[in-house]
This record gives C-alpha cells, sequence and structure tokens, in this order.
C-alpha cells in the first residue's frame, strides 16, 4: 500500500454543485463516505475488459484485470491504475483503524483498502463501492 496520509483535501466543486450532479445515493456514498449494501452493486459481477473510473469525475482508477473476486460482497481489485490515482487516508470511524481510498482528482470516497488480499500479487484488497464507479469496457 501507498503511505497513508491523515490529511484532507478539499474537492473543487461546492457541496450544492455535487449534490446537484449526483443521485441521493451517490452523494451519501462519494461525499459522505456512506457503504453501499453488500451484495448489491451492479459492478460487482462485471466480468469485461476496460477501466473503471471515479462515479463523480470520471478519473481512471483501476483496470478490470486487477478485480478479482474476494467474496465481500464490493468490487474488489489489489492495486489502482496509478499509484497517485488515489489517496489513502486513516479511517478511525466505527472504532476500528482502517484505509479510506479517495479519488486523488476529486476527493471522492471509494471504499476502503485491506491487507488481506491473499493471493494476489500485492496482496492489498481495494474494497471500492459499486455505486462510487463507472465502468467502460474496452472497445471490441
Amino acid at each position: 500500500m501507498s503511505d497513508v496520509s491523515s490529511a484532507r483535501t478539499t474537492a473543487s466543486k461546492s457541496d450544492a454543485e455535487w449534490r446537484e450532479e449526483l443521485s441521493p445515493e451517490q452523494y451519501a456514498v462519494l461525499r459522505q463516505a456512506a457503504t453501499e449494501r453488500a451484495w448489491t452493486g451492479e459492478l460487482l459481477d462485471e466480468e469485461r475488459a476496460g477501466i473503471y473510473t471515479c462515479g463523480a469525475c470520471g478519473a481512471e482508477l483501476f483496470k478490470s484485470g486487477t478485480k478479482f473476486d474476494s467474496g465481500c460482497g464490493w468490487p474488489s481489485f489489489y492495486e489502482s491504475v496509478r499509484p497517485e490515482a488515489v489517496k489513502l487516508i486513516e479511517d478511525t470511524s466505527l472504532g476500528m483503524v482502517r484505509t479510506e481510498v479517495r479519488c486523488a482528482n476529486c476527493d471522492s470516497h471509494l471504499g476502503h483498502v485491506f491487507p488481506d488480499g491473499f493471493g494476489t500479487p500485492t496482496g492489498d484488497r481495494y474494497c471500492m463501492n459499486s455505486i462510487a464507479l463507472n465502468f467502460t469496457p474496452e472497445a471490441d
């Protein structure tokens, strides 16, 4: 995993602009760090080749080749498209220490990364909310 930062930056759009652009469900996850229910995300079973982008700003985040079935109920990846594509932030909510994953471009919450991706090349499991991502399949 990359270095974990405890500082947060401010997104370039106002809260009102984000509320206008995103659905209430997207806003709750991307801007308020909510979590969608396990096993409900549209991208959980996506198996086509392509790229996963931020659901708020469209920045490239993950390649389909790094996605794996972790059995956790959310899309899982073992690394981001580039280390600088995401920000890792210490999250001490819920009485535990976790590592939150945010889009480095717009500061939107994506999910969490855990060092328990056994069998993956990196050992990491980026556990992402489907609603925080968009998927673009590769052209045939």
